[in-house]
């Protein structure tokens, strides 16, 4: 059954007590579903025509915008502070952190759920603290004021290709193409509520691919954890040293490598490099690799590709050897 109750607010008497009452609402009730509340104007007085009869439920969406307030649901969102920004609730970012973790670790080619993630794990301090790394930079502030996007548009691959070697933009598109991906496959940041911090996000998010050019690690997951684990170093996102728990998915070989030579290169280099965030490479494309890499304090680790390629070629030959043992033995009898 409908409720309908007028609500009377003031500190004041009732109007039949007092005549200096001045303030009236009506709401109307449903069942527990949901709540309705319309509030007339604050000062309409005892004999104003604007005092309204009371109001059925069903003429609620009759009434003018100005007359009309929703209260509070979980289904309700905050209004966006940019374009495509979700917002969440404490318990919502809790719960997308621990799926994305989870689905990324089964899966860890799911860049949706590393990008998830990411997002639910940089608030409340570690974007905060990147975007505060660009700020005391020269350098990061311009960026945050230019805020520049890497796309397969505002770096003209073609170009970047004619570049002479070893330059970072010859690098960066040589390295694009060996591994088959573009500048345009990383997502939008959805889920950072402060509009700068989510830029933030995003930067790193485009710039991501420039460190695998620079250091020459692939995107397999061997080379992808050592570039998450110099992040890790030098961002402190947690995200980034979440994905390390990919490791159980490494073979034997592939996990006794990250320890013994990968993930030591990637703590020192990390830590003891400038904060790649500050880096504008938009600006560093005809830069020697090598001394850009001299100048942010990075040295370049193991070519990865070079290492598994020599143990394919190796287990070639002695397969190879081994069924040349076995065919002398068969024609010899022994």
């Amino acid at each position: 059954m409908e409720v309908l109750q007028r609500t009377q607010i003031s500190s004041e008497p009732s109007p039949q007590c007092d005549s200096n009452f001045n303030h009236h609402a009506y709401s109307a009730v449903y069942p527990p579903t949901r709540r309705i509340v319309a509030v007339t104007p604050t000062s309409v007085g005892r004999d104003s025509p604007l005092i309204m009869p009371p109001i059925r439920p069903s003429s609620f969406f009759a009434l003018p915008p100005t007359l009309r307030v929703r209260t509070f649901s979980i289904l309700s969102r905050p209004t966006p502070n940019y374009p495509g920004h979700v917002p969440l609730t404490l318990l919502e970012r809790g719960a997308m952190a621990v799926g994305s973790a989870l689905g990324a670790i089964r899966n860890p080619y799911r860049h949706d759920l590393i990008a998830s993630l990411g997002e639910a794990t940089a608030k409340p301090y570690f974007v905060s603290r990147l975007r505060r790394a660009m700020l005391s930079n020269p350098t990061g502030r311009r960026i945050l004021k230019d805020r520049p996007r890497i796309t397969s548009q505002s770096m003209r691959l073609e170009e970047l290709r004619q570049l002479p070697d070893n330059t970072v933009g010859r690098a960066y598109a040589a390295w694009l193409d060996r591994e088959g991906v573009t500048p345009d496959t990383r997502d939008p940041v959805r889920y950072i509520d402060d509009p700068e911090e989510a830029y933030v996000m995003q930067r790193y998010r485009e710039t991501h691919d420039f460190t695998h050019a620079i250091t020459g690690l692939p995107v397999i997951i061997e080379g992808e954890l050592a570039v998450k684990a110099f992040e890790f170093a030098n961002t402190l996102l947690p995200m980034t040293g979440l994905s390390l728990a990919a490791i159980i998915r490494l073979k034997p070989v592939e996990r006794q490598r990250f320890f013994e030579v990968y993930g030591p290169w990637a703590a020192k280099n990390g830590l003891q490099a400038e904060e790649v965030i500050n880096v504008y490479w938009e600006e560093e494309l005809e830069t020697d690799v090598d001394v850009l890499r001299q100048r942010l304090g990075i040295e370049k680790p193991p070519d990865l590709r070079e290492i598994r390629k020599v143990l394919r070629d190796q287990k070639r030959a002695e397969k190879a050897a081994r069924e040349a043992r076995g065919r002398v033995g068969s024609a010899t009898g022994v």
